[in-house]
């Protein structure tokens, strides 16, 4: 599959710069970021989760890790869980499982940003596919998605 093009579509019509680029198939964040020889501080990954009833996107570095106690507190919410890889397709049918973009905003979900991400001057992200990456000014992105900033990740042990 290639980039998603609801992706393409988006930052063209907000007149946004950015650039497109391909690299070898890799799954996971933290290895995408290598494959793209990108620090995985500035690489985003996306996590859905299912909070009180209700969808809502956190970003964080590929280098860290999710906390979902402290992200739990920042929600204010009483249940907060990881939604399965395998529901997300019905929300983001344009992307490959495990590819989204940090764009919760065209989903329908509210996306929150760890701020350790939030200080980078651009990040890299999955385009919709396992073999093709967005760059683009962090400052863009915030603009675009209007996220929340908070503190929810954590450095993971290398």
């Amino acid at each position: 599959m290639p980039v998603s093009q609801r992706i393409l579509d988006y930052l063209d019509s907000q007149k946004v710069s950015y650039e497109c680029v391909p690299h070898a198939q890799a799954f996971a964040a933290q290895e995408v970021a290598q494959t793209l020889h990108v620090s995985g501080k500035r690489f985003a990954k996306p996590v859905v989760l299912d909070a009180d009833g209700r969808l809502q996107m956190a970003v964080l570095p590929a280098s860290h890790r999710l906390d979902l106690h402290r992200l739990k507190t920042e929600l204010d919410v009483k249940h907060l869980e990881i939604v399965a890889e395998s529901e997300l397709a019905k929300y983001c049918p344009d992307c490959e499982l495990g590819a989204f973009p940090p764009f919760g905003n065209l989903y329908g979900m509210d996306v929150w940003v760890d701020r350790s991400l939030s200080q980078s001057e651009e990040i890299m992200f999955n385009a919709g596919s396992h073999t093709e990456a967005i760059r683009m000014k962090y400052a863009d992105f915030a603009r675009l998605v209007m996220p929340q900033v908070g503190r929810f990740a954590e450095l993971m042990a290398a």
